[in-house]
């Protein structure tokens, strides 16, 4: 599932949030948007298989371009544009 072409090549910021189950991995991303300009874009990396629906839904509740996701061997990759 991996597109090296929509695969932003850079990212203002990134969340660790492997081992940290739900909701922790949308809580930490939450907590570092907070933090950024609007338009930078926040990689997490989860793995957590439910962080899949949450970060979909979060992105769309609050506004925020998901801008790329990937998942491969039990990791799961966003790219967050903040609104």
């Amino acid at each position: 599932m991996s597109d090296a072409l929509t695969r932003p090549q850079t990212c203002d910021a990134q969340v660790d949030a492997t081992g940290l189950n739900c909701p922790l991995p949308l809580l930490k991303a939450k907590l570092e948007l907070n933090r950024l300009a609007s338009g930078a874009v926040l990689k997490v990396i989860a793995t957590d298989a439910g962080s899949q629906r949450d970060f979909r839904t979060f992105a769309k509740l609050a506004g925020h371009t998901l801008v790329h996701e990937e998942a491969e061997d039990g990791v799961y990759q966003y790219w967050l544009r903040k609104a």
